[in-house]
């Protein structure tokens, strides 16, 4: 939940294997100046953990898949400087043209518009004074809900009911804290579902544990 790696996923999803003792930590060059650029370009534009997250979302299809893992690192880095106007929109292409020889013009560059935000301390964890609302072997249930932004409850398991197998330090709510509307700090919880409850009769039989915030919970009374 803490670290800047989580952003976009695991790299070479579908085809993940056992790191070997020699294996580089970039395949290609290119690779390790998108990851830089992308975490500096959140930095620059006022941006967080959970608002880079959201532009990872919004990005479409090609910038998402076509253009790999780091592609999409690259491109939801340009999204959040485009987001706080630190880039006027079609800077990147047109200066990508000039620099193959065209000759068009480029946008001026717009008056920076960063987000009003300041974490209220160092990473995501934070202390509550308050008990969890729930206690661990409890049954609870996913709220069946369909934010409009941007979230870390998984659309599978809404309206499917769990039971509490730890309670998690309290950390930032992302579905606030990705908008910059606060930090809204909650307990975490892992919750385990069975598999035949989320996906049917036919599913594998397995166990299933989701990381949840108080928020996405409720009772099942």
């Amino acid at each position: 939940m803490d670290g800047i790696a989580d952003m976009g996923g695991a790299p070479g999803w579908g085809t993940m294997h056992p790191p070997r003792q020699d294996e580089p930590v970039f395949a290609e060059p290119w690779e390790s100046r998108a990851f830089a650029l992308a975490i500096l370009s959140n930095r620059v534009s006022g941006g967080n953990l959970d608002s880079f997250r959201h532009a990872l979302e919004r990005l479409d299809r090609a910038h998402y898949i076509d253009d790999g893992y780091y592609g999409r690192w690259l491109n939801a880095g340009e999204l959040r400087l485009l987001d706080s106007a630190i880039l006027a929109p079609g800077a990147v292409d047109a200066r990508a043209r000039n620099l193959r020889g065209e000759h068009v013009e480029e946008p001026p560059i717009p008056e920076p518009a960063k987000p009003d935000y300041a974490p209220t301390a160092e990473g995501t964890l934070r202390f509550l004074g308050t008990a969890p609302a729930f206690a661990v072997g409890e049954r609870v249930r996913a709220k069946d809900m369909a934010p409009s932004g941007h979230t870390r409850l998984p659309r599978y398991v809404r309206g499917h009911v769990g039971v509490v197998d730890i309670i998690q330090p309290a950390g930032v709510l992302p579905d606030t804290n990705a908008h910059f509307l606060g930090e809204n700090p909650q307990y975490v919880y892992s919750v385990r579902f069975d598999s035949h409850d989320l996906w049917g009769a036919d599913a594998e039989p397995f166990e299933l544990t989701v990381e949840m915030f108080e928020s996405y919970l409720e009772t099942t009374s």
